[in-house]
């Protein structure tokens, strides 16, 4: 069947005069991209099948002068760039539509001319299995998570002309949970079928996890790690399906490799993982499970993978600890329980290894019991060379355990610069972090709306370290119970008894399969307590328990 250039070839001229100031060393003159000339396309024209086969799909071929780059908006909710002008896209409303397409040219600094051109095209592709499937045929939908549990639900692999090995996570595949001290795993992803049109909509609890060169968008840095950033991801898009043209679509064994429809979403609509893509390929679907594949917009050479269930992602661990084998609630008055709890006493090295404000004391107006709780306060004075003082408790030496549910139920203290924090470090003889330190909460008093756990280990400590933060309310006024259930499987994390952090720990090469003891502690500035308030005097951490049970 042969192709025809559709009779819609726009050319024209596009002439912008921009002003360019002598002292412009960066770009030079700043000239707009001009004589715009597009070709579109229609894929399987012929005298009797005057608007294509059927595909959906249109060749659009744009040049221009002095242009650096070309970006595609094709008017049916996606857009594309394509740095040399050529492009393909499979619109895919069924019947034949009128779309119209704006092509925008940029130059040097970003200057840019755009026209557009209307294309008339028909598709009459549907997948009305994929459809059922994604979207449970129904108006409510059907949500979808990511299988964290899976190995492989995130993956990268080589999106080239290599058909034993582009179909697949050929170069990494995330373990189980391996994710789990990000965002990565907070969301879910519903799919609706509205008026014969699939509507998604994406609940990102706030926050996405960005591929290290996206984090721009969420107002991050590019480069370094991947990283969680807030980033608004609401409002109903519009899913479309359409065949497949990627390069899994043309192997040997396609058909055994991918379903042939790729899901295009409007408005820049993602799943998870943000790496610039709106195209998704379906290589299998079920009743609850789907695998996708998308190629990073702005590195072509490079395809993800991710796996979805509809099940909530749930770590493969129900252990639980039921016997009370040692607690403190703080019923008699006076020192701690020298039985339970001994100091760490002065400023430490470096102030305790995170340029901390404070010396640790065991004075009564640092550290008491009264009315049936543990009082923790922070003083603005002068004391032990520091302008703050404060306490800092621990079990080390008289209370180590391994494995078991620890829990706090206490209130914070207020004002920037406190740091409170209940954790623990690992009882064995070593050095920091080999040794090992899990922090069951740790508080920033100048963020009073969270709560963060930590987990500190070899190549995972300091800025690097496994963290969690949660949303709490009334921290400083209320009671609120900090737990965490530490088993040879995970350790996770709850407030108030909610799950909010789960972390493997099914490598039995990591510390956290010895004995730890235990720290309560009221930090002032450092590292993570940041800038102290100058109106700050005093305030508590008030604890009115701590127990462990196995």
């Amino acid at each position: 069947m042969k192709k025809i250039v559709l009779n819609i070839i726009a050319i024209f001229s596009l002439l912008l005069m921009v002003n360019c100031q002598e002292d412009n060393y960066s770009f030079g003159a700043l000239v707009a991209p001009s004589n715009l000339k597009i070709t579109a396309e229609i894929v399987g024209v012929t005298d009797q099948a005057p608007f294509g086969d059927g595909s959906g799909k249109v060749k659009f071929i744009t040049k221009a002068d002095n242009a650096i780059s070309y970006k595609y908006i094709y008017g049916d909710g996606v857009n594309e760039t394509s740095p040399g002008g050529v492009a393909e896209h499979a619109f895919t409303t069924v019947g034949v539509n009128t779309y119209t397409v704006t092509i925008i040219a940029s130059g040097k600094g970003g200057v840019t001319s755009n026209t557009t051109v209307d294309v008339k095209v028909l598709s009459n592709f549907s997948d009305e299995k994929s459809t059922n499937l994604l979207t449970g045929g129904t108006a409510t939908g059907k949500k979808w998570y990511l299988a964290a549990g899976e190995k492989g639900h995130l993956g990268v692999g080589q999106n080239d002309g290599d058909a034993a090995k582009n179909y697949y996570a050929n170069y990494y595949q995330a373990g189980p949970f391996e994710k789990s001290a990000t965002c990565f795993y907070d969301g879910d992803y519903t799919f609706a079928l509205v008026g014969g049109k699939i509507e998604y909509k994406h609940d990102n609890k706030g926050n996405t996890f960005f591929q290290n060169s996206y984090k721009s968008v969420g107002g991050g840095t590019n480069g370094g790690d991947d990283q969680c950033l807030p980033y608004n991801a609401t409002g109903t898009k519009i899913v479309a399906l359409s065949p497949s043209t990627s390069v899994v679509s043309k192997n040997p064994e396609a058909a055994k490799q991918t379903t042939g429809t790729v899901m295009n979403f409007s408005d820049g609509g993602f799943m998870g993982y943000y790496a610039g893509a709106t195209q998704y390929e379906i290589l299998s679907l079920t009743e609850n499970r789907m695998v996708v594949r998308f190629v990073q917009a702005n590195n072509t050479g490079l395809a993800w993978y991710q796996i979805f269930t509809t099940s909530p992602p749930v770590a493969a661990d129900d252990t639980v600890y039921t016997n009370l084998v040692w607690s403190d609630e703080f019923s008699t008055d006076g020192a701690p329980d020298p039985a339970k709890w001994t100091y760490d006493l002065g400023t430490g090295s470096n102030g305790w290894g995170n340029n901390e404000a404070q010396n640790y004391t065991n004075v009564a107006k640092n550290v008491k019991v009264e009315g049936g709780n543990l009082i923790i306060t922070a003083i603005k004075e002068a004391s032990g060379g520091k302008e703050y003082s404060s306490a800092r408790i621990k079990t080390q030496g008289l209370y180590d355990f391994k494995y078991g549910t620890i829990e706090m139920k206490a209130k914070m203290p207020k004002g920037a610069g406190t740091w409170p924090a209940f954790w623990s470090l690992g009882a064995s003889a070593g050095t920091w972090p080999e040794i090992g330190e899990i922090d069951f909460m740790e508080f920033v008093g100048a963020k009073p709306t969270q709560t963060q756990s930590a987990l500190h280990y070899p190549n995972n400590s300091g800025g690097n370290a496994k963290v969690k933060t949660t949303v709490i309310a009334n921290a400083d006024t209320e009671y609120h119970i900090y737990k965490t259930i530490w088993s040879p499987k995970t350790i996770r994390f709850y407030l108030d008894g909610a799950l909010y952090f789960t972390f493997d720990n099914s490598d039995t090469s990591l510390p956290f399969h010895k004995n730890f003891f235990m720290i309560l502690n009221v930090a002032m500035g450092g590292n993570l307590g940041g800038a102290i308030d100058p109106a700050f005097t005093q305030s508590a951490m008030i604890v009115d328990y701590v127990k462990v049970y196995q």
